[in-house]
């Protein structure tokens, strides 16, 4: 639009979109196929993202969290982990190009996924979750959630790819649907940053119509349902602001949801002890979810010092996760990484920090 309403000629803008999604440049110096004249005119009436990076936390080869100011003056938090792993799309993409079992598994390479936010703060107020401790700001733009993933991007190894992208960060991401939309749109743009539908979760407390919006704007990028409970009084009581989407109709707009060929959706599971951890749970979980294409995600809690709940034990963690698979339930137990960090699930606060603590530049 900018380059528009200077009369730039129309492949300007796609030099420049590619210099920024593609390339990942900072500054429109760096653009060297524009014009000295028309990069300083950038500089000077244009500017690049809406984040600055106030600091990076943890281990460059194992998680760090990344916390920015916005040009507000709020601060959020995005997470980068590190694994050795062969997630289902790096299956799927060997199986496709014929590779052999054998072969496959000398793939594994580390990779990097990016949990990021899609609000300041959160309304939910999940009572298990330090997001929505301090309440609600506002939605963060498309240049604020895209760059989140291009900062994360520039603190990679040479050896290391952005292999997922997960919208699990801070705030509810389909109560952004506009900012939503359009940053899924840029990610997968083939001129731009190029990353596969497969490899980017949207994860979601259950807003019903947000669920329906969504799956009309046919991204094709998977879907991961917080559940966390078995029962309407547990839910209402972990997740009170999800009282207006009742778990039967939520699990009705699930089963409505378009799923792609081989796409199933993800349901995520906080256990916390004595609430949400017993056996009548299990046992109801697998009546709720036998009919519907999906795996469960088993998140053992992490604790913050504000919140009242406590995680449930390693062994009965273990025991849940094998009854489930019992009954042929796609099932894992994941054990957050980031936590020694304030970076885990649940834990990311940034919007509580004091706006007098802005590192300076």
């Amino acid at each position: 639009m900018f380059l528009q309403q200077e009369r730039e000629p129309s492949f300007r803008g796609k030099q420049v979109f590619k210099w920024i999604y593609e390339k990942g440049v900072r500054s429109f110096c760096e653009m060297t196929n524009l014009s000295k004249e028309l990069r300083q005119q950038l500089e000077e009436k244009a500017f690049l993202g809406g984040l600055r990076e106030v600091e990076t936390s943890g281990d460059s080869t194992g998680t760090q969290k990344i916390t920015f100011t916005t040009d507000d003056g709020e601060f959020i938090e995005s997470v980068l982990m590190r694994d050795d792993f062969m997630d289902e799309a790096d299956e799927e993409e060997q199986k496709q190009k014929g590779s052999t079992v054998s072969s496959v598994s000398s793939t594994l390479q580390k990779k990097v996924s990016i949990c990021v936010s899609s609000q300041i703060g959160c309304a939910l107020r999940c009572t298990f979750c330090m997001t929505g401790y301090g309440g609600f700001r506002r939605n963060l733009r498309v240049d604020e959630i895209i760059d989140q993933v291009l900062v994360a991007r520039e603190k990679l190894q040479n050896d290391e790819r952005i292999s997922n992208i997960v919208f699990m960060g801070m705030g509810e991401p389909l109560l952004n649907q506009e900012g939503l939309i359009s940053s899924l749109r840029l990610l997968t743009d083939p001129q731009g940053m190029q990353f596969s539908t497969r490899r980017i979760t949207v994860s979601t407390a259950g807003v019903i119509q947000g669920l329906e919006d969504f799956a009309c704007a046919d991204t094709g990028v998977n879907l991961a349902v917080s559940l966390n409970a078995t029962t309407q009084k547990t839910r209402d009581l972990i997740m009170p602001g999800c009282r207006s989407w009742p778990l039967k109709d939520l699990l009705d707009a699930c089963r409505r949801f378009p799923l792609g060929k081989r796409r199933r959706i993800t349901f995520e599971y906080v256990l916390l002890k004595g609430v949400n951890d017993t056996r009548a749970d299990v046992k109801r979980l697998k009546e709720m979810l036998r009919d519907l294409p999906c795996k469960i995600n088993l998140i053992i809690y992490n604790p913050s010092k504000e919140l009242r709940f406590e995680a449930t034990g390693e062994k009965e963690a273990e025991a849940f996760r094998d009854d489930l698979l019992a009954a042929y339930c796609t099932v894992s137990l994941r054990r957050s990484k980031g936590r020694r960090y304030n970076a885990a699930c649940g834990q990311l606060a940034g919007h509580l920090r004091r706006k007098d603590k802005i590192c300076p530049s």
